[in-house]
């Protein structure tokens, strides 16, 4: 049994009262342990609260399958174990990391849960304010985590709201447009029924719609300098036929991928006396089928980003499965329409992406919504640090046995001091009511805890690079 002069000697135990310190020296054992042993293990049953008392021990968790050291010490006095003994929660009864005799070592064991009760007569109020401080960090870490998913997902609500009502809104505009169009068509078939078109003119104007047809669905995109010679060229054209408004009906064929050539083919096929009615009625042709690849194209736009959000939620798959990594970043950067360029490079964001994927990778055993989750918040971090504008880089590799997502950005970069403080929970750069602290240490959680693989960032000026690596086997996991 250690005497209590000895306790007095250990800084824990050298304010406690005569009875309180015979109460320790009563219960404590001394236990001696071999240099490269054990003395708690992460994860067993948390049965002892343990103060070194000679000797050098060594700290470490395990983290993405393989123990990392946290601290190592030779301090007497030092406590570990059961440290939370005093709360009678789940959190209480497993020890938080493994503790290894670097060293010969002696370390005093107090049986835990009858130290706790102990503990709770010597010092009540201290217990209150102890379970008040970490049960309120936690309850308060875990509204303040939710907040967290919530900004994110109003920020991706409202980037997927206003991509939805573009093409939505676009589609609209298109279906009033044919409308008018639809209208014009029919006044200029009474004038067909009249008999003013021939039969077999009129044979050749529905062939010429039909190939009219064919070109607006195949039209190649052009410049802006091709775009404007050409109807300069169509414009010349119709008013050298005698054409009024030409200028107005030069861009409507522009757009549908017609030349000078097809306008000279409907001539040669009609009468001069008819000529301008069947240019334009070959005109409402060309118009009411770009609208309609219009509201195609918006309608396909929207379907897209539906399935975009569906593959982002993952609401109708099961939550752990073998994903291929590519769809969930493609289906983030979609979420972030409104913020980032398009793949061109234009757009109504002044983000630039620049996807670097290995497609070779195979998939992935992981949970693909929380994983949806990490790169939500490492790339909205990016084009915040970017102020709107510069290059995101989504790159992916293989490293080894794992799958390495780089997510990249052109910003400022990041101070070495707050580098190391990074992953740290509710810790931020950002102004106060603009970060929670909390979306790189969820990001941390998901990828090691959960996934068993490793993030970390490398920054500079210029180039700052957030690096995911995942487990490409099962076993892993």
């Amino acid at each position: 049994m250690t005497t209590r002069a000895d306790l007095r000697t250990l800084f824990l135990f050298e304010a406690l009262s005569d009875e309180q310190l015979a109460w320790v020296s009563e219960h404590a054992d001394e236990v001696d342990v071999a240099a490269g042993n054990d003395i708690v293990v992460e994860g067993e049953p948390a049965d002892c609260f343990y103060v070194l008392h000679a000797g050098t021990v060594a700290m470490s968790r395990v983290i993405a399958g393989d123990p990392v050291e946290t601290t190592r010490t030779d301090h007497r006095g030092v406590y570990f174990g059961a440290v939370q003994f005093y709360l009678d929660d789940e959190s209480a009864r497993t020890y938080p990391a493994s503790v290894r005799a670097v060293t010969d070592c002696c370390v005093l064991a107090l049986p835990a849960r009858e130290f706790a009760a102990e503990f709770s007569r010597w010092f009540p109020m201290a217990v209150h304010l102890l379970e008040g401080m970490i049960l309120g960090l936690r309850k308060g870490g875990q509204i303040t985590a939710e907040r967290e998913r919530l900004l994110a997902l109003g920020k991706l609500s409202a980037g997927l709201t206003h991509e939805l009502n573009n093409p939505a809104a676009a589609a609209g505009r298109a279906a009033d447009a044919l409308r008018d169009k639809v209208t014009g068509m029919r006044n200029k078939l009474a004038m067909i029924a009249d008999g003013r078109i021939a039969g077999p003119q009129l044979h050749k104007l529905v062939m010429a719609q039909d190939e009219f047809v064919k070109k607006v669905r195949h039209a190649p995109p052009l410049s802006p300098i091709e775009t404007s010679d050409r109807e300069d060229e169509l414009g010349d054209w119709l008013d050298d036929a005698g054409i009024s408004g030409g200028w107005d009906l030069a861009p409507v064929f522009v757009a549908g991928g017609l030349e000078v050539s097809d306008l000279d083919a409907v001539r040669t096929a009609t009468d001069p006396a008819v000529l301008e009615g069947a240019i334009r009625w070959l005109a409402y042709t060309v118009e009411t089928e770009s609208l309609l690849r219009e509201i195609t194209d918006a309608t396909s736009r929207i379907s897209d980003l539906v399935l975009a959000a569906k593959q982002y939620s993952q609401m109708d798959r099961a939550p752990f499965r073998f994903v291929d990594v590519h769809e969930g970043l493609d289906a983030t950067l979609v979420m972030f329409g409104r913020k980032l360029a398009s793949a061109d490079g234009t757009g109504e964001g002044g983000v630039r992406i620049v996807r670097d994927y290995d497609r070779s990778l195979p998939p992935i055993p992981a949970y693909a919504a929380e994983l949806n989750q990490v790169w939500t918040n490492i790339i909205d971090n990016a084009v915040d640090a970017m102020g709107g504008s510069g290059t995101l880089t989504v790159r992916t590799s293989r490293d080894e046995d794992r799958v390495l997502v780089e997510i990249g950005d052109s910003g400022p970069g990041i101070p070495p001091e707050v580098r190391q403080r990074i992953f740290e929970p509710f810790f931020t750069t950002k102004g106060v009511g603009k970060g929670t602290g909390l979306g790189l240490d969820v990001s941390y959680r998901v990828v090691v805890s959960r996934h068993h693989g490793d993030i970390a960032v490398v920054s500079q000026p210029g180039d700052t690079r957030f690096q995911v690596r995942l487990p490409i086997t099962e076993a892993l996991v």
